[in-house]
């Protein structure tokens, strides 16, 4: 079932190249889980389209099945490199294997990394007080933990 299913997948995701897949699961008892993001986002016709192009050529005579075909979550973290490319301008919370949490505006992804830029307060180098100091991070993928979009309510 499963091969069968991922072949129907990949059909229907090479149909509609601006989608691209997050997470597919199947259980023991046949319920198929498969989550979709977009270049553009995801519409429920999205999802619908992706869904039809599996369960239309599936039989329930032969095996019965469930399946579930969703857009990734915005509280989800990103985990493919496509996502960090649609997110470029927005703020990102990384946590790193080093177990540094980096908070910044994504400003570029690459195949192999991402660059976050943001603003602290620091120290003067010289008298007291604080000065706001401009920080760059760039952070391979295989370093991240946890990447995750941070909302933010204006």
């Amino acid at each position: 079932m499963r091969e069968k299913v991922l072949q129907l997948l990949e059909k229907a995701l090479k149909d509609d190249p601006s989608l691209f897949l997050i997470d597919f699961t199947v259980t023991e008892t046949n319920q198929i889980r498969i989550t979709i993001d977009g270049d553009n986002g995801v519409t429920v016709e999205d999802c619908i389209k992706i869904s039809r192009a599996i369960e239309h050529n599936l039989d329930r005579e032969e095996e019965d099945f469930s399946l579930e075909v969703m857009s990734a979550g915005v509280s989800q973290p990103l985990t493919a490199a496509r996502q960090y490319k649609k997110n470029i301008g927005r703020k990102l919370k990384v946590q790193t294997e080093a177990g540094e949490s980096i908070e910044g505006e994504l400003t570029d992804a690459t195949e192999n990394d991402v660059t976050l830029k943001w603003k602290t307060r620091e120290p003067k180098p010289v008298g007291k007080g604080k000065h706001t100091v401009k920080k760059e991070a760039v952070v391979p993928y295989n370093d991240i933990v946890e990447a995750k979009v941070m909302i933010t309510f204006n």
